[in-house]
């Protein structure tokens, strides 16, 4: 088996696991109780998000946790237009957005929301001056993910952010989802920041909305006392303080991570280019922990049903996509339906050895000539 679909789901860190397990254990109580074992509870929660808010340069107040990024996203765009709405009802997003988020803007079209999509250039960012100059009185919106899920590419979060500052009621929301544990990105002048700890060897279930203080929001979940007034439900602490564990270990290693992800990156890219029905999908500002590629002329999911018999695993796009459909995100790239169509993703990690690098090549080697015969340049 060789595993290469790390940027959809990664595996849990032993160590996230053991403290999962050991403070399922030991702490039972419901952390809303006023009794002893409860408040014991609700001081390990309290500690636990003082130093989460300390790694991510927030304040413990500004944390909600969430069940994954999917809610996070929500709660982000709904609490933010519903909250706002007096004050306008223009929003502006970037074409590489997640599916939580398009899903969102679409219900909320249906309350009279005018979405716009902001024009990438060509090294796949979005255009800032554009994006300034399709600012509105009544924009109170704009939502740009840091890292998208296809083609990796790092957007220019700080300079959207030094922009933004200056309109006091058009907020900036960014889904961090595929940047923690990657690349270092100053959210200073973000208000709105999705963490799914899933993407970087936490658990499943799990998710946070950093909401800063001067935002309001209108809630989702309505139900009484939690961590937060923004979303109800009793406290997670297990899974609190394992968010705790991912993270740290994720932005300890994250440098030493990214020079070995670098490395097996450059290895493929070079052995990838040889072949003449291969396009390279990537721009000078796609991390390395994604490779995107089509494949002329055949559809992507053909191919990678044909990896699958041979135990790799890839995606075909980002998994909340349905399978028979172009990747939207490659097509706001290159404004080409083939190559959408034909289009895979290939997401790395540190644990990506040497050898499945080697395996993964040969096996390629094999499927391309079967379906292209001997087409190396």
């Amino acid at each position: 088996m060789i595993y290469l679909d790390y940027a959809a789901n990664t595996p849990i860190e032993k160590e996230v696991l053991d403290t999962y397990y050991q403070a399922t254990m030991k702490y039972f109580a419901n952390p809303n109780a006023s009794h002893t074992l409860g408040l014991q509870a609700k001081e390990v929660i309290d500690q636990t998000t003082k130093h989460i808010a300390e790694q991510l340069h927030v304040l413990p107040e500004e944390i909600i946790y969430t069940s994954g990024a999917s809610e996070a996203n929500n709660l982000a765009i709904k609490g933010i237009l519903e909250r706002y709405k007096h004050r306008g009802k223009h929003v502006l997003i970037s074409p590489l957005e997640h599916n939580s988020i398009l899903s969102s803007l679409t219900k909320m079209q249906e309350n009279g929301f005018i979405v716009e999509m902001i024009p990438l250039k060509e090294d796949g960012q979005v255009n800032v001056e554009k994006m300034k100059s399709m600012i509105q009185e009544d924009t109170i919106l704009v939502s740009v993910c840091s890292v998208d899920s296809e083609l990796g590419i790092r957007q220019p979060i700080e300079e959207i952010g030094e922009v933004l500052k200056d309109y006091k009621y058009c907020f900036f929301h960014s889904d961090a989802s595929q940047a923690i544990g990657k690349v270092a990105i100053d959210y200073r002048n973000v208000d709105l920041i999705t963490i799914a700890p899933h993407k970087f060897y936490g658990m499943l279930g799990t998710g946070m909305l950093i909401k800063k203080k001067k935002v309001g929001l209108k809630t989702q979940i309505d139900g009484g006392k939690s961590t937060t007034v923004f979303r109800s439900g009793t406290p997670e602490l297990a899974h609190i303080v394992s968010i705790e564990k991912a993270l740290e270990i994720a932005l300890s290693k994250q440098q030493e991570r990214e020079i070995y992800v670098k490395s097996i990156n450059h290895q493929m890219l070079e052995q990838l280019k040889q072949y003449d029905q291969v396009l390279i999908n990537r721009t000078k500002y796609s991390l390395p922990h994604v490779i995107n590629i089509s494949l002329k002329g055949m559809k992507a999911t053909k191919f990678a049903q044909m990896l699958d018999q041979q135990g790799i695993y890839i995606s075909t796009k980002t998994s909340c996509c349905p399978v028979e459909t172009p990747s939207k995100m490659v097509y706001a790239l290159y404004q080409d339906r083939q190559r959408a169509m034909s289009s895979f993703r290939i997401s790395l990690s540190h644990l990506t050895t040497e050898k499945e690098v080697q395996d993964f090549l040969k096996i390629f080697d094999q499927c391309y000539k079967e379906c292209f015969g001997n087409g190396k340049i």
